[in-house]
């Protein structure tokens, strides 16, 4: 079958490998039908993910149709269509059983596919702790509809619910990339009184103006003036920093009110510091928004139900076969790009 593979530090290119079969009696197969690609897949091209491996077929978000179970599978059977999970789990031990399930404890726990084991850019892909790791997809929901539920909508989603959003809140969501909007989309569903969109790149406030009308967007330059003329606090109620800046960092706390909950959602290059003197007195609540995709189920439902819809984001369109265009589009923000669906197999 055929793959899109990290070849070398700099370098995917594309490779007839084996299609992959069970290992495992919690296994399943699935015939992949949409993937797309992500900056942490990019991240990994460009050797910043020291436990990526060499060889493996990169990609973690797709949808597909699952071929083969293992036999302890129950959640699914050959002929479903499914998404797939970007994180790995085993569903049992303390923090899978808390929803936590970024930080589960087994050896192959976590942040697997497309990473330590073959992903998705490909025709095919074995699936881990599949009863865990694949949600059927409802009738009414088409492939393109459900591509990105696995992971940018499990990020904005798992962002949005530990936000303790309220309708009387002034909401600063900072980055308007495909993780910001599929927050921006999440917390629309918690009806905050105002929801506010910083972004510095023209063609994605363009977007968030062009579907989401109701939002305020401002770059960074004008936001903190912004912010505390349309809240009732002198800031917001909460922070959702999805850019991943040394600015927006910075950003994210000088725009909270006093006692605001700061949600750091992005993944930032290097560490970044918490200037307590300059902080003093504001009382902020910080909280991390790694992505935990225990809520597939429920998202999927919403979009069959109208109240999500992803399907804006997904600009470009490429066979498995040209994908290299499709990257060089995607890391070049060329054209408004911001989702790029790849079609592997029909």
């Amino acid at each position: 079958m055929l793959t899109y593979t990290y070849t070398s530090k700099g370098k995917f290119e594309l490779v007839e490998k084996p299609k992959p079969k069970l290992q495992h009696e919690r296994d399943a197969i699935v015939k992949v039908t949409l993937a797309s690609i992500c900056s942490s897949d990019l991240h990994i091209k460009h050797g910043s993910v020291p436990r990526a491996v060499k060889g493996i077929t990169v990609g973690h978000e797709m949808v597909g149709v699952v071929e083969e179970v293992g036999s302890a599978v129950t959640s699914v059977n050959p002929g479903d269509r499914v998404t797939v999970n970007v994180e790995t789990f085993c569903g049992e031990c303390f923090f899978c059983k808390r929803g936590y399930v970024n930080n589960c404890t087994d050896q192959n726990g976590g942040w697997a596919l497309g990473c330590r084991i073959d992903g998705g850019q490909a025709e095919y892909v074995r699936v881990p702790f599949a009863d865990q790791g694949l949600n059927k997809i409802p009738d009414t929901v088409t492939d393109r509809q459900a591509l990105l539920v696995g992971d940018v909508l499990a990020t904005g989603y798992w962002a949005a619910k530990i936000s303790e959003i309220t309708e009387e809140d002034t909401v600063l969501i900072i980055g308007a990339g495909p993780t910001g909007i599929c927050t921006l989309l999440c917390v629309l569903l918690k009806a905050p009184k105002r929801i506010i969109v910083c972004e510095k790149d023209e063609n994605r406030i363009q977007f968030v103006n062009e579907h989401y009308p109701d939002v305020l967007t401002v770059t960074p330059e004008e936001c903190l003036d912004l912010v505390r003329e349309n809240s009732d606090h002198g800031g917001a109620d909460v922070v959702l920093e999805v850019a991943g800046a040394d600015s927006t960092f910075r950003l994210a706390w000088e725009c909270a009110r006093p006692n605001a909950i700061v949600t750091v959602v992005a993944l930032y290059d290097k560490a970044q510091t918490l200037p307590l003197p300059d902080m003093y007195g504001k009382n902020l609540t910080f909280k991390t928004g790694g992505v935990d995709c225990c809520d597939c189920e429920e998202t999927l439902q919403f979009i069959a139900e109208g109240k999500i819809n992803t399907e804006p984001l997904i600009t470009h369109t490429y066979p498995l076969s040209q994908i290299d265009e499709a990257y060089e589009l995607f890391e070049g923000k060329r054209d408004g790009v911001i989702k790029v669906a790849v079609e592997c197999s029909k």
